[in-house]
């Protein structure tokens, strides 16, 4: 019997999903910590600093929300799948059927991706009602940040599992993406209240073309040379990052 390209990823997420769902440490991760982070920073911001860079302290902590959320329960899970199922040889005996290695890294990927966009609607929805915000101004940015944020997170959490060698590596392997994303990024503080050459710097992270689409669609703020910009750079971090993946993703565990 021939399977299809299709049916074998749903076969695959749907045994990578029930995996998850035994894992508590990946699944609080991934479900609850990004729900919890984003206003727990809405006391830090200034609302005057905000207003006088065209923002507002709802499309602030809106935006950050989709960040932590890319961060956390798409990237920081992956890193977690993959290496789990790398040192488990899941992913060296999935390698001798069917599946291609594209299909094996998608499929273990979809229940991480699903959860990342519940949670980005969800989060959007609440903040709709807890603080004011309003419908994007230009959605078609708002969705492109997230077109682009999500495969670029995959491939990121594929390749920060090259440089460990267990689950709990690959944890600590995790941080630097983490934290300079959420300093640098714009996930904590918004790059337009930023000193010029910090923010020019900060412009060229991997994450930070994502969340510049998505607050700027929320905002309205972002011009069209800009949403180019960010989009051009994010595109390059995907081209680098799925190359890389493709010549040094390791299969199998190190001996």
């Amino acid at each position: 019997m021939t399977t299809t390209p299709a049916g074998r990823l749903r076969a695959l997420a749907r045994a990578e999903l029930t995996l998850i769902g035994r894992s508590k440490g990946v699944l609080f991760s991934a479900v609850f910590v990004p729900l919890v982070l984003p206003f727990s920073i809405s006391a830090s911001l200034d609302e005057d600093t905000l207003k006088n860079a065209g923002l507002s302290v709802g499309t602030v902590v809106l935006s950050s929300a989709m960040g932590f959320s890319l961060l956390f329960a798409v990237y920081s899970a992956l890193v977690s799948v993959y290496a789990a199922r790398r040192e488990e040889l899941v992913l060296k005996r999935l390698r001798t059927g069917e599946l291609r290695d594209t299909e094996i890294l998608i499929g273990a990927a979809l229940p991480s991706v699903v959860i990342g966009l519940v949670q980005c609607v969800a989060l959007a929805v609440a903040c709709t009602v807890a603080l004011d915000v309003g419908a994007p101004e230009a959605p078609q940015y708002a969705l492109l940040g997230l077109a682009l944020g999500i495969p670029l997170c995959v491939a990121l959490a594929a390749l920060t599992t090259v440089f460990s060698r267990s689950v709990e590596s690959a944890q600590v392997a995790s941080m630097p993406m983490l934290l300079v994303s959420m300093l640098g990024s714009g996930t904590v503080v918004p790059l337009e209240v930023m000193p010029d050459k910090l923010a020019a710097v900060c412009e060229l992270l991997p994450l930070t073309p994502a969340l510049t689409l998505i607050r700027g669609g929320w905002s309205g703020e972002l011009s069209t040379s800009d949403a180019l910009g960010a989009v051009i750079t994010a595109v390059a971090w995907i081209v680098v990052a799925v190359f890389a993946v493709r010549r040094w993703f390791r299969w199998e565990p190190r001996r």
